[in-house]
């Protein structure tokens, strides 16, 4: 099966056959959009359990999002999030969901940057406690700053991205977060990654 990069280079390739410009200049960022309520007219006619079981088949990797506290002296920001996503190769973006609820994400958009630590397999624990709302979630976590947002990169995380915020789109109860890849890595030692599926932590098995 083709990977996200496999599939946006096939893409490259393919504009570049047909004489369409791949590589552009700095590209601008788009204005945040007003958050407004949920109409009921866009309300489907879902049961929201069903929904979450039926989609819970899907697995996922796993991540924390941070960011570093917005002024200095302020505490860094971080939650669990499994809607996290490759978006486009050239220029590099990443994406990833939150919830419109989120007291986490206006801290992390304050500091307008952020770092996607891809959680290695043996680190559900460290998922739980950033899907802890209102907990010191960095109490006894280990990371250094990410080299340019200066986001916090925990330690032990099989991959990291490092971003700044590039766009913000509304969908639904969510918002969809575009953030441009300014530096990213692996780590050193590959134990593989931690997935989520139908409520329960996992791993890659030979």
């Amino acid at each position: 099966m083709m990977g996200h990069a496999g599939m946006a280079a096939t893409v490259v390739r393919y504009l570049k056959s047909v004489g369409a410009p791949t590589t552009a200049g700095p590209v601008d960022m788009l204005p945040r959009p007003a958050l407004r309520a949920v109409r009921d007219d866009e309300r489907a006619p879902v049961d929201p359990a069903e929904f979450r079981r039926v989609l819970g088949s899907f697995a996922t990797g796993v991540t924390v999002i941070t960011a570093p506290g917005p002024e200095p002296g302020d505490p860094p920001a971080g939650f669990a999030c499994q809607s996290f996503a490759s978006l486009s190769l050239d220029p590099p973006l990443v994406a990833f969901m939150v919830a419109r609820t989120s007291t986490t994400w206006p801290r992390i958009a304050r500091a307008g940057v952020f770092c996607v630590n891809v959680l290695g397999a043996d680190q559900g624990e460290l998922c739980r406690a950033f899907a802890i709302s209102g907990a010191d979630k960095f109490a006894g976590v280990s990371y250094d700053e990410a080299p340019v947002s200066g986001s916090p990169r925990l330690d032990g995380a099989a991959a990291w991205v490092d971003c700044a915020v590039h766009a913000v789109h509304t969908g639904g109860d969510h918002l969809i977060v575009v953030g441009r890849v300014t530096a990213l890595g692996t780590a050193p030692t590959d134990t593989g990654p931690l997935l989520f599926h139908r409520g329960r932590f996992g791993r890659l098995t030979d």
